[in-house]
């Protein structure tokens, strides 16, 4: 085993010791036992407990930061329902694939230290102004309901961290795209002022393919 398949090996098991055991309650020694190194091997690629920790956090981030994509109602090839949908479909996808990760994110990582929630805080922030420069968009458009655009954004987030803490701590098993499908719709029927595309042929709902469908934005 060369040294990134090592590193990554122990980065792998120390995900899962943190997920069990809780941050605070994990122990280097409980990591190098699940990843079967000696604790001089971990010392080669970590300098502590909290540097490992801080990477899994920065990995999932920086996945899920890459994956959302601001919406552009002016998007000539792709409707803006196909575009929200798709940056739901993104985040559930990464959080529900890595559930160790998103059980630490969502449970373990606020109050581990400030640099920690600062870390955490800003990509939130992050999240929200993109979600909310969307959604000003869409009240530009008519597109969105008016009010505070901020509060919308945090609202939309709270609810879907809420819904994969739910998911992933309480162990519901529910299909990614049945998630994807109620989140969409919750947003729809909620601040969004449009008739969502479906996910499959209008025709296959009883919806005429000529009928006019209104544009989605989030």
């Amino acid at each position: 085993m060369d040294k990134a398949e090592r590193r990554q090996q122990i980065l792998n098991h120390a995900r899962e010791v943190f997920s069990k055991r809780g941050y605070h309650a994990a122990k280097i020694d409980d990591i190098v036992a699940a990843a079967g190194v000696a604790r001089g091997t971990f010392y080669l690629y970590f300098e502590d407990k909290r540097s490992i920790f801080g990477e899994i956090l920065d990995l999932v981030l920086a996945r899920i930061s890459a994956r959302i994509v601001r919406v552009d109602p002016h998007h000539a090839g792709r409707a803006v329902a196909e575009q929200v949908r798709d940056n739901v479909r993104g985040v559930v996808e990464i959080l529900l694939e890595d559930r160790a990760t998103t059980k630490i994110l969502l449970s373990d990582a606020v109050g581990v230290d400030p640099l920690f929630d600062r870390k955490l805080h800003s990509f939130y922030d992050g999240a929200a102004t993109m979600l909310e420069e969307s959604l000003r968009d869409g009240q530009a458009l008519g597109i969105v309901a008016e009010g505070d655009a901020r509060v919308m954004s945090y609202l939309t987030l709270g609810a879907l961290k809420e819904l994969l803490y739910q998911i992933v701590l309480r162990g519901w098993e529910h299909p990614a795209e049945r998630i994807v499908e109620e989140v969409f719709g919750f947003l729809r029927d909620g601040y969004l002022r449009v008739a969502g595309a479906a996910a499959t042929d209008p025709a296959s709902r009883g919806v005429p393919a000529s009928a006019p469908r209104r544009v989605e934005v989030g």
